[in-house]
């Protein structure tokens, strides 16, 4: 009979076509970098260190929240893990755009997509943006005294923040895998501050105004990038002779690249507490809870 098909037939129909979206949500994550960057003891230090960058005025509210800072700003790592679509919001591929400075790529976003599509733009991180974006979120909570908001926002912020400072979130090298050197992003972001954070002295500047938080973001991931083939350099110079990533290796890496980790951290606290306080000051500086 035309147009008759199995029951059997349908059934396998159906189960394909529920299978589809997982299909096609495995597909796009795979079409994604990996989430490499800083981990959690380096992100929750600088938003430690950033608290004590604000002015008097801003002080007791962050102090009393100090706790709620540090256990949310790795909330976006979560949502990544949780919906692959989020991940592009965490860094930005510059060198996809041509030589440094990456002219070749506008800094505001409707100009970016008129020229490389949502699609394109997306695929090669919307990091800039997406701290612009926060930014303004945290100003409209202060303005409208929502200080639950205004936690929550600080926190995503500050980890928008950290990631800009963080070289391995400047480029589509995110994890060595172009340099033959696997593994780098954890090793630099996450190994060294886990083995030799007691040895630490980030003091950072005190929080400073932001103009344009959209364009200083591009200017932080730009000097972030400006490190990349420094740290690529003295992970290849630690490794050799070695068979693996030894406590030999850590000791030869720390000595050679700590000075680059210990900086951008520094830079990330201060850049922290700066976009909280440009916040403030653009939400007409309100006064803030005690808690």
């Amino acid at each position: 009979m035309r147009g008759f098909v199995p029951r059997a037939m349908q059934r396998a129909m159906k189960s394909s076509l529920r299978a589809a979206p997982v299909l096609l949500a495995g597909i796009l994550f795979l079409a994604l970098p990996a989430s490499f960057g800083w981990g959690d003891n380096a992100e929750r230090t600088i938003v430690d260190k950033a608290v004590d960058t604000l002015p008097d005025e801003m002080l007791p509210f962050f102090q009393a929240n100090r706790g709620y800072l540090m256990q949310h700003v790795t909330d976006p790592l979560q949502s990544e893990a949780r919906t692959p679509a989020e991940e592009p919001k965490g860094f930005i591929q510059l060198d996809h755009y041509g030589p440094y400075p990456f002219s070749a790529l506008p800094r505001t976003y409707n100009a970016a997509v008129a020229k490389f599509g949502r699609r394109q733009l997306a695929s090669r991180g919307l990091l800039p943006w997406q701290i612009g974006l926060y930014s303004q979120k945290l100003t409209d909570a202060m303005r409208a005294k929502n200080w639950d908001d205004a936690k929550l926002s600080a926190a995503i912020l500050a980890h928008y923040v950290a990631a800009a400072h963080d070289p391995f979130k400047s480029t589509s090298n995110n994890d060595g895998i172009a340099s033959g050197q696997p593994g780098i992003a954890s090793r630099f972001g996450v190994s060294l501050v886990d083995h030799y954070q007691r040895f630490f002295f980030l003091k950072p500047n005190e929080a400073s105004f932001i103009r344009d938080p959209t364009d200083h973001a591009f200017e932080m991931s730009l000097d972030a990038h400006s490190w990349l083939e420094n740290i690529l350099l003295a992970d290849r110079r630690a490794h050799e002779g070695l068979t693996g990533y030894t406590s030999e290796y850590y000791d030869r890496f720390y000595a050679q690249a700590g000075a680059v980790l210990i900086r951008q951290m520094t830079d990330a606290a201060t850049d922290t507490g700066s976009y909280w306080m440009t916040a403030w000051i653009n939400a007409g500086r309100p006064q803030l809870p005690a808690n």
